[in-house]
């Protein structure tokens, strides 16, 4: 079985993103390098138009369609960044889209989707639930299916930070990534070791619902109980017929670590008081487990891919109930 992504992919995405996803920057934290003793560079895809790292894989995927998929429209199911990101995509590129999500997304993402002009229905409570309309509507509709990670074209645009973190920091050691789905961790993956297969490639969960994590353990793609928690853009199941990204992340991931909410909580508020970043939880996980499992990371070049900034004042005044958190 050939591979699903290969480094020429992700080269052939950065073309069809150019001039459309930003490329992000990629700066030096003085307070965390300081604390372990390491240069922690921070990849901020919170400052993507659509302000979280989907907006590649999405853009990637719709510009890959024809006119006559473009005309039908596009839908999707998400668990609210991807979503924003289909609509933003879709409204650069002129298309319907319908946005499908389960009532465990926080209201602040289903506004900012309605925000785009995109329409977003409220299915079930689960993202498999809001699927089940999703698919409806490509069988009945004709609507194009932009899948939020099981799909070649989706991980080939995320992979595209990986080329920037190599043209940035080429002697990069280790990048800390969010795992859900898999497209993310997948698409760096592939990059960064395409260009120096020495890179360590570290996933990070949530405690609980740690679809991809749990499947791997039993070799091949299970199904996990949803819950909510403050990483909620890292939940959601990997797809029980998974054909992408569940042999990309075995491939190119070499370790995992699953983080509490209160470990998220001091992340979060971390960047809000000292990086002075208001982002999700899924944003701040790498941060969470240097924390949470002590990681030696000394004298290493580490990157924490900030995923997004779907978040609001409300889930950052829960995230400080969790947490009894010290001045730094």
């Amino acid at each position: 079985m050939s591979d699903p992504v290969i480094l020429h992919d992700i080269y052939l995405a950065r073309q069809r993103l150019a001039g459309q996803a930003a490329r992000t920057p990629l700066v030096l934290s003085q307070t965390l390098s300081a604390r372990f003793d390491a240069e922690i560079y921070l990849k901020l895809e919170t400052l993507q138009p659509s302000g979280a790292f989907k907006l590649r894989g999405a853009l990637n995927k719709i510009a890959s369609l024809s006119p006559d998929q473009l005309e039908r429209g596009v839908t999707t199911a998400s668990t609210g960044n991807h979503g924003r990101a289909v609509a933003w995509a879709a409204r650069r590129l002129g298309a319907r889209a319908v946005i499908c999500l389960s009532e465990l997304v926080p209201a602040n993402k289903v506004a900012a989707i309605e925000a785009l002009g995109a329409e977003a229905r409220v299915i079930g409570r689960s993202q498999d639930d809001a699927f089940v309309e999703a698919r409806r509507l490509v069988a009945e509709e004709g609507m194009a299916l932009i899948e939020p990670f099981d799909d070649p074209l989706i991980a080939a645009g995320q992979g595209t930070i990986g080329l920037e973190l190599m043209e940035d920091l080429p002697d990069l050691d280790r990048v800390l990534i969010g795992l859900s789905g898999g497209g993310l961790l997948g698409g760096i993956g592939r990059a960064v070791k395409g260009i120096n297969p020495r890179v360590h490639v570290t996933g990070v969960s949530m405690e609980k619902g740690a679809a991809m994590i749990d499947s791997l353990a039993a070799g091949k793609p299970v199904e996990v109980e949803e819950e909510a928690s403050l990483a909620d853009s890292l939940g959601g199941g990997i797809g029980l017929d998974n054909r992408c990204t569940f042999a990309l992340v075995r491939e190119v991931m070499d370790d995992h670590y699953r983080v509490s909410e209160p470990a998220i909580a001091r992340a979060m508020l971390h960047f809000f008081e000292q990086e002075k970043m208001l982002v999700e939880g899924a944003a701040v996980v790498g941060l969470a487990a240097i924390e949470e499992h002590a990681l030696d990371i000394r004298g290493q070049k580490v990157v924490l891919i900030v995923s997004g900034n779907g978040v609001d004042a409300g889930t950052l005044m829960r995230a400080r109930t969790l947490v009894d958190y010290p001045a730094r």
